[in-house]
């Protein structure tokens, strides 16, 4: 799979949970993903963002440890384009 195709995916699964059609992030990346996203889309599509939002604190509320500053995660991502994973 490229790093696309990745994207894609995740893409996918993050428009599916702000939805209210996905219960649960798959892993701490995803959570992570959710909740920046989230934070991005909250005042245009606030109901979506809540729901992002509750999806990925159910993954932190078993998890804590794994929640990453906003800046973090979009480092890391932006990391992985310019090296062009």
């Amino acid at each position: 799979m490229t790093a696309r195709d990745g994207e894609s995916k995740m893409l996918k699964r993050c428009a599916t949970a702000a939805r209210d059609l996905l219960p649960a992030t798959q892993d701490q990346k995803e959570a992570n993903v959710f909740r920046l996203a989230a934070m991005v889309v909250q005042f245009r599509f606030s109901a979506e963002s809540v729901q992002l939002m509750q999806v990925s604190d159910r993954y932190f509320a078993q998890y804590p440890n794994d929640k990453l500053a906003a800046v973090d995660v979009l480092q890391d991502r932006l990391s992985l384009q310019l090296r062009g994973a």
